[in-house]
């Protein structure tokens, strides 16, 4: 069982990595569409290499960001540390995350608490 799970955690890089290649091949393809352009398979496949080796980098930053807060889980503060250096991306991204946490919050109050045991 602990041979079959070495195997998943090993090729699971892969499977992102083809996941992230049709993705960016759909984008490809909507935008040559909408451009009347083409695009080649290693046009394609260099997207994806960059993108999987930022994704990377991205992915190390949090996880330091996150040891160095002496935390196990990465939090919203580490992925708007990350945007710190590109205004408009911090923006969007406080942004999003305040409405977040104001629905969370709304949320929360909507939960009704009984008083009392139940009747029978």
């Amino acid at each position: 069982m602990a041979d079959a799970m070495d195997e998943d955690l090993r090729e699971l890089p892969q499977r992102l990595k083809a996941s992230l290649w049709f993705s960016i091949g759909k984008i490809v393809d909507e935008e040559t569409l909408r451009l009347d352009t083409t695009a080649t398979p290693q046009f394609i496949g260099a997207m994806t290499e960059m993108v999987w080796s930022q994704v990377e980098n991205v992915a190390q930053d949090l996880e330091t960001f996150s040891r160095h807060a002496g935390r196990t889980t990465v939090t919203t503060d580490d992925v708007l540390l990350i945007t710190r250096r590109n205004e408009a991306l911090y923006g969007i991204m406080r942004d999003f995350v305040e409405k977040e946490q104001v629905a969370a919050q709304k949320g929360k109050s909507k939960v009704v608490k009984g008083k009392g045991r139940a009747k029978k």
